[in-house]
């Protein structure tokens, strides 16, 4: 298993001394994030309605700071929309959360096609980050709805316009409990059992052997990249050639903890980009002290207040006044509101 590591060779005695790094990786380099929260139909009100809000943050990393984008979208969802059940199949939380995920998806799509000729301007590699999984598979979403097709669809657009673009997606996962790598030793092994649900990839480089250290055990360090072709991805996770359109890596972005996940586009590691790619990484994970700056940043301004909802509920049921059409909250609710 020593072989499937690669050490990061870059060492500081402070953490002043790591930011140095970072602005260096950095510098001149555009980073985006996007993330995005939701009001959920509640019972309180008389009429279902729900919105969601996409927040992304991006950052050329210049000097004079042109091209920094921190803006928002917010949507409401109709009662039309979410009484789309599919015959029950749905509930109004799926239908939010996947208009969440394609306004999501949208936003760094908007980015990677604004990218688009960064070779040509003779910029640094652009890198965007996703917060998730790009390798979705039928067990990992609902079956019983059109649901995971649309979530599919709309991911591997995300990947297929990156590789048009020549713009990399990291999609970042903090703790992830995927168990590709333990199959694959499975298989190898040749043993018959199923493994445990309890053991999946990232403990497979954070606990230590025999008094040796973990195989991850230094910040920074990292697997070397895996094409992916696990059982449950539709054909569509091929390329022309059916090879792997995305596979993935483990990287060391805590002095403790264990490695995130990286899922990037196989076209990132054939053209000799993931170093500069994931050197990005470590730099937004120094930043952000261990997660990407961009991707923390884009998620505190997509977050929803409780004020936030109290404010979108008075402006509905103002329009709705207005407008004379049912719609009223329910005076418990209101006496919640006021007493919190």
């Amino acid at each position: 298993m020593g072989d499937v590591v690669v050490p990061f060779t870059e060492s500081w005695r402070s953490h002043q001394g790591a930011r140095a790094w970072a602005v260096e990786a950095l510098r001149g380099r555009a980073t985006f994030a996007a993330d995005g929260s939701q009001i959920l139909p509640g019972r309180e009100i008389s009429l279902p309605i729900a919105a969601v809000q996409v927040a992304w943050f991006e950052n050329p990393h210049t000097a004079d700071g042109k091209g920094y984008r921190k803006e928002w979208s917010f949507s409401v969802v109709s009662p039309e929309e979410l009484l789309q059940t599919e015959g029950g199949k749905l509930t109004a939380a799926d239908i939010v959360g996947f208009r969440r995920f394609k306004q999501e998806i949208a936003a760094l799509c908007e980015f990677l096609e604004r990218q688009r000729g960064w070779r040509a301007r003779g910029e640094r590699v652009p890198v965007a980050f996703f917060d998730g999984t790009l390798l979705l598979s039928s067990a990992q979403i609902r079956t019983e709805s059109n649901f995971p097709r649309e979530y599919i669809k709309a991911t591997l657009e995300a990947v297929r316009l990156s590789r048009e673009t020549e713009v990399p997606i990291v999609g970042f996962i903090d703790h992830s409990y995927a168990r590709d790598l333990v199959h694959l030793l499975s298989v190898l092994a040749g043993h018959g059992a199923r493994v445990p649900a309890s053991i999946y990839d990232a403990q497979l480089f954070s606990v230590a052997l025999d008094d040796a250290l973990p195989l991850l055990g230094a910040w920074g360090d990292r697997t070397i990249f895996f094409h992916c072709l696990r059982e449950g991805l539709t054909a569509d996770f091929r390329d022309e050639q059916n090879d792997p359109l995305v596979g993935f890596l483990y990287l060391q972005t805590t002095g403790d903890g264990k490695p995130a996940r990286l899922d990037i586009p196989a076209w990132v590691y054939a053209a000799g980009l993931l170093d500069e790619v994931i050197d990005t990484v470590r730099a937004e994970c120094v930043v952000g002290n261990g997660y990407p700056y961009a991707l923390e940043t884009a998620d505190a301004a997509a977050v929803i207040t409780g004020q936030d909802r109290e404010q979108f509920l008075r402006a509905i049921q103002e329009f709705a006044e207005q407008h004379d059409f049912a719609f009223r909250v329910s005076r418990k609710a209101v006496s919640k509101q006021r007493r919190r």
